[in-house]
């Protein structure tokens, strides 16, 4: 079992950076896929990107791909969310989240953070 925590969340220009962290409890991190999902207001909640529990495999949703990077080290329990590019329509609340197998599906997560905020200004 794992309790994943996201900090780094702040307010951004357009064309900004971000790198939001997820630390999670728990000895068994490194068997776990690790996600970000992303809720805007009024919207429901999305895939933004996953990591396989080696780190091997990466996926990215389309909206994001080439300006979103996902990483993890097992040995510190920590999964980062590198945003470059940022642009307005990227303003959501961040979701980090751990399951045992890597998908795009949020149902397939069984632990979910708080949640951190990213607003995007024009």
């Amino acid at each position: 079992q794992v309790q994943p925590v996201e900090s780094g969340g702040g307010l951004v220009q357009a064309g900004g950076s971000l790198r939001l962290s997820c630390a999670a409890s728990g000895r068994t991190f490194s068997g776990y896929a690790m996600a970000w999902f992303r809720q805007a207001p009024g919207k429901e909640r999305e895939f933004v990107s996953a990591i396989s529990w080696s780190g091997d495999n990466t996926y990215y949703a389309d909206s994001v791909k080439g300006r979103f990077t996902i990483s993890r080290v097992n040995s510190k329990n920590t999964v980062w969310l590198q945003m470059n590019s940022l642009k307005p329509e990227d303003t959501a609340v961040y979701y980090c989240a751990a399951g045992g197998i890597t998908s795009r599906t949020a149902y397939t997560y069984d632990y979910w953070g708080q949640g951190t905020q990213v607003t995007v200004s024009s």
